[in-house]
Order: structure tokens, then sequence, then C-alpha cells
């Protein structure tokens, strides 16, 4: 691992504590024994997120089959998958009042079916049992496999979301078990399948990649059929995960985003502090109003 001095955040990644409490939040998400990727990829979004009565479920289990070098999730062996596990979803965000339900999971490789069959069983007892809602998926690539994907896209979600992470240089590092190639397929596949859906993927920038990668990989998501992209500064979660070489500027961000929506993307979410699922419902509305 590159040894690199602990950088001290800059003034625009500091930012005050929400006032409103996030105790309900805790509470339901506890009684329904819910992992979130909230608390266990440590995102510095879950208090804002919690405070407004909505965080990103994480199904599957808490232990990931899969080591990358940016996440916090624990690697390893994971538990069995809990069958009730999709109505407990499904009622935790019925009492949050959620009307965009947001599902991502870890990498579950052992499994026959990576995990498919337990998205779409989420998939579909959120959308029973809450009229009206709508549902992002951010999946694991389960390996561009079309049969896998098509479990998924047939649970009937509005968005499709599977994140490159950083741009081709860096994917070895950044995820090794993963492929740039192979998310690019993930994007072709979805909308082979069903084209209606709203595809989506997200990049982490202050890895040490240049402007031109970032825009070149932008460029490869469109082509591939990526209608949604974010952008967002990583942030370490520990001292044993990838350091953090560069913080870009909200102006960085600004101009990336200015910069990209013309290669046909309907929405670029883009800032230091912007993750895949962060205010994904506006997000999707934005992409949504960007049709028309």
């Amino acid at each position: 691992m590159i040894e690199v001095a602990k950088r001290r955040f800059p003034d625009w990644m500091r930012r005050a504590l929400p006032t409103r409490p996030a105790l309900q939040t805790h509470e339901i998400l506890n009684r329904f024994r819910l992992n979130t990727v909230c608390e266990s990829a440590l995102c510095p979004n879950r208090s804002e997120c919690y405070s407004r009565n909505t965080a990103t479920f994480m199904i599957l289990g808490n232990v990931c089959t899969r080591r990358c070098g940016f996440c916090a999730i624990e690697s390893g062996r994971p538990e069995p998958v809990e069958a009730d596990e999709p109505q407990r979803v499904a009622r935790a965000a019925e009492e949050l009042g959620l009307e965009y339900v947001v599902i991502t999971s870890v990498a579950r490789d052992e499994m026959p079916d990576e995990g498919a069959g337990h998205f779409a069983r989420t998939v579909r007892a959120v959308k029973e049992t809450i009229p009206g809602v709508r549902v992002e998926v951010l999946t694991p690539d389960f390996h561009a496999r079309p049969e896998l994907i098509g479990l998924v896209v047939e649970a009937g979600p509005e968005v499709y979301n599977h994140n490159l992470e950083t741009v081709e240089r860096l994917q070895k590092a950044v995820r090794p078990q993963a492929s740039y190639a192979r998310t690019l397929e993930v994007m072709r596949v979805i909308k082979s399948l069903a084209p209606g859906i709203k595809t989506k993927s997200g990049l982490m920038l202050g890895l040490g990649e240049k402007r031109e990668e970032v825009y070149r990989a932008a460029r490869d998501l469109r082509n591939a059929g990526c209608e949604i992209l974010t952008l967002g500064q990583y942030l370490a979660p520990s001292t044993d995960h990838l350091p953090v070489l560069e913080f870009l500027s909200p102006e960085d961000f600004s101009a990336m985003a200015e910069d990209l929506k013309p290669l046909g993307f309907l929405e670029v979410f883009a800032g230091p502090y912007v993750r895949s699922s962060y205010h994904a419902g506006e997000t999707f509305l934005n992409a949504a109003a960007g049709e028309f």
C-alpha cells in the first residue's frame, strides 16, 4: 500500500451535523434487524440521511466475498441468507414512509445465483407492500451473467445501478475481483433486457486518477447505455484502506458535471459528498425530467 501522510480535510469538506434526531430511523432498522450500507460502509452522509428517515438497505448479510481497497465492509465467509429479509425490508421501508427505496448488497459469489434471486424477491416485497413506490437497486456485477441480471430486471426496479468506482488504470488496486470491462457489460445487458429501466453508475475521485481518465470512463459508461452518473470524493474508511491522494473542490465537481452532461446523460450528480444512493430519489426525478 502507498504510504501517504494523513491529509487534513479542506474547509469545504466540513459541515454541520443535522439538528433533527435520527433515533426513529435507528429504532426501525434495529427492530427489523436490517443492515444498511450507511452503517456497514461508514458512509459520511448517514447522520443526514437517517435524520430524514431514509437509509440504503443492504441485503444478503454484512460480510462480503470480495475485498475492495476502498470499502469498510467486512470480507470473509458470509452467513446463510435469511429468507424473511425481503419482507422485513418492505415493512421497514413502509414504517419509514419511503416513497423511493434503495436496495444494495454485499457480493455473494459463493451462491449459485450470486444473490440475484434474493434481490428480486426484495424488490417485489417492497412493491407489494408500498403502493406507488419506486425502487433503485445497486447490485454487484453478477459476473455480467444475463440470466442473473435478468432476475433483478424482471422484478421491475425503476433504476438499476452498478458502480464503475474508478478509472480503468486503477481498477486492480481499487476492486481487484471486479473488472472495468465487466461493469460496462453489465450496463449493456441491463439495457438489452429492459430498455425502459434507468441505468446508473458512479465513480469515486481522489484516488490518483487524471481528469481525462474520468472523462474517458464517463464516455465508456455512456456508450454502454448508462443514463445517470454520480461523482463523489473518496474518503478512506481507515488507514488500512487506500489513501486519499487528492481532495477535489466543489468547483471541480461542478465543472465536471457541466462537461459531462452533454455526453447524453439524463443526470450527472457531482459533489464532494455525493454517493451512489445519496439523494437518489431526487436524482431519479431530475433524470426523468431530463427526458422531456
